[in-house]
């Protein structure tokens, strides 16, 4: 009973976790500007933490540099289960304008598992938002069949 209570509230109110793994910072403006007004993001129950321990999605914006690989894997670690992970922009897909540099590891998927993308240079906020509605019908499928277990190889959904 308690935990359908929670699978419940974590569909209805998540908590994203913002990751900046090496970005241009692009993708990172296009997510802060979903709590303006315009989009407003928390009257549908998202919000931004700034912990690990509280976040239910993890968004990463940017290619994975090798400074980065480490605490990237770390803060992934800290996240309770079920964790859901969006990798943001070209850059999160497969490194981006910083493909092939020394200390590019590349995309988000070399480090941990993705379950959404989000395309574009920077994506537009409205893609993030939709990128998230994604995650939430993640959610909602694990729970009906018991955990993310069910899902096939990478089991990322394009956004």
């Amino acid at each position: 009973m308690f935990e359908r209570l929670v699978r419940w509230a974590r569909r209805k109110s998540p908590w994203i976790l913002l990751f900046n793994s090496g970005a241009c910072n692009a993708c990172d403006i296009e997510v802060l500007s979903l709590i303006t007004p315009r989009f407003d993001v928390e009257r549908l129950g998202i919000q931004a933490k700034g912990t690990p321990r509280h976040a239910d999605i993890l968004v990463v914006t940017g290619p994975v540099t090798m400074k980065q690989a480490e605490r990237l894997r770390r803060i992934h670690d800290q996240m309770p289960e079920p964790k859901y992970v969006v990798a943001m922009g070209a850059c999160g897909a497969y490194g981006g304008i910083f493909k092939g540099l020394y200390h590019v590891m590349g995309g988000v998927d070399q480090v941990i598992p993705v379950d959404v993308w989000v395309a574009g240079c920077p994506p537009r906020p409205d893609e993030i938002i939709d990128g998230v509605v994604k995650v939430l019908q993640l959610m909602e499928e694990d729970g009906k069949r018991g955990g993310k277990g069910w899902r096939q190889g990478s089991g990322a959904v394009p956004a």
